[in-house]
């Protein structure tokens, strides 16, 4: 089962963040065979982080819980809150598969936070500069939440119309970039 896992980080928390990273990246290791992507939302800038983004393939709900709030920045209180749903992989890859590699462009997570019937659960025509795309669904995978999808565009506008406009409760636009050791 795959899970989409979303740590918002908690205002002033950039130090306590930076303390942990050691820590965080020797968590994220022990679920390395998991990990279909992962890395930090940034400020309008992209100096700063804002979050961190997770998408594994775990056994079940309960391990992704474990996953998600067993993270030492999550223990520590760097988080504000944290989004976990059952996500479906619709391009059947990693990151590391992406053609477009890991560093050319710009990269953005894009949250389409459910409301109403279920919309974009085909790939988009245009796919060459999709990251990782797929459903959010409830933790029986039953009912649909909404979409997240990891972007390469050229500003935030292009990366927000990967998704069907005004048909979601809201569209969430990040900085992002591909996480993990250097």
């Amino acid at each position: 089962m795959e899970f989409f896992c979303y740590h918002r980080d908690r205002p002033g928390s950039l130090e306590l963040r930076n303390e942990l990273l050691e820590e965080h990246w020797s968590y994220m290791d022990r679920y390395a065979a998991e990990m279909i992507a992962r890395g930090p939302t940034l400020d309008g800038d992209g100096d700063a982080p804002t979050g961190s983004v997770h998408i594994v393939d775990l056994p079940d709900p309960a391990a992704a819980r474990t996953f998600a709030f067993g993270e030492p920045g999550y223990q520590a209180g760097v988080y504000r809150d944290v989004m976990l749903r059952r996500w479906r992989n619709l391009l059947g890859r990693t990151m590391w598969e992406f053609p477009g590699g890991d560093t050319d462009g710009n990269r953005y997570l894009v949250l389409g936070l459910g409301a109403g019937q279920a919309v974009d659960l085909e790939v988009p025509h245009e796919q060459h500069e999709l990251i990782a795309y797929g459903p959010l669904l409830s933790d029986d995978g039953a009912t649909w939440l909404g979409t997240a999808a990891l972007v390469r565009a050229p500003d935030p506008d292009t990366a927000r119309a990967v998704l069907t406009p005004d048909r979601y409760a809201d569209i969430e636009v990040h900085r992002w970039q591909f996480g993990g050791r250097s």
